[in-house]
């Protein structure tokens, strides 16, 4: 399989999880403004979701387009990223109607958590196919950000059994860490 391939593949499923996301959003019962309140919390859900997912894309494009090469190590970690990904439906729905309760939020940053995991193996396996001095190799570096995430996601993960919101808060923060483009690839290439 090509670089292009595994790409457009993944640009596929990607775009197969936000529209899974969007149909779970149930239709109101009722044409007011009352009508809305109860889908509020899984709408609040599908921004967060839909905003990581795409942070996942735009950041997978990135490290796709500094890659010169790819091979099977990379074609597997790449499946596993994108197995986690595909778990974002399902959380981001029971999160949602759920009101945020303490089992789905954490459940919730598990499935991100390990997402960020995911996305750094890719990562490093990208990196080891390429010089030490290619331009991935440099961008990549020890990936503070992404291990940061992590430590974040595993907070959350803890802070949401104290508190369901103080989990969100931390998914949230990760989100917004993320959510202006990493420009570490784009300075390199």
């Amino acid at each position: 399989m090509t670089k292009g391939r595994l790409e457009a593949f993944s640009d596929g499923v990607i775009a197969i999880i936000i529209t899974i996301m969007v149909l779970e959003i149930k239709i109101p019962n009722g044409d007011g403004i009352e009508a809305l309140k109860p889908l509020l919390p899984t709408v609040i859900s599908y921004i967060l979701s839909f905003i990581n997912i795409g942070i996942y894309w735009n950041n997978h494009h990135h490290l796709l387009h500094a890659a010169k090469q790819i091979n099977g190590k990379v074609l597997w970690a790449n499946n596993h990223l994108l197995f986690w990904l595909s778990l974002f439906p399902f959380v981001t729905g029971w999160m949602g109607e759920n009101h945020f309760s303490i089992l789905p939020v954490v459940t919730y940053g598990f499935v991100s958590m390990m997402a960020g995991i995911a996305y750094y193996i890719l990562s490093q396996c990208l990196v080891a196919i390429h010089d030490k001095d290619s331009a991935l190799a440099k961008a990549i570096g020890k990936d503070k950000k992404g291990i940061i995430s992590v430590v974040l996601y595993l907070l959350g993960i803890a802070l949401a059994h104290i508190n369901h919101w103080f989990g969100f808060l931390m998914y949230f923060i990760v989100a917004t860490l993320w959510f202006i483009p990493d420009k570490r690839i784009e300075k390199v290439i």
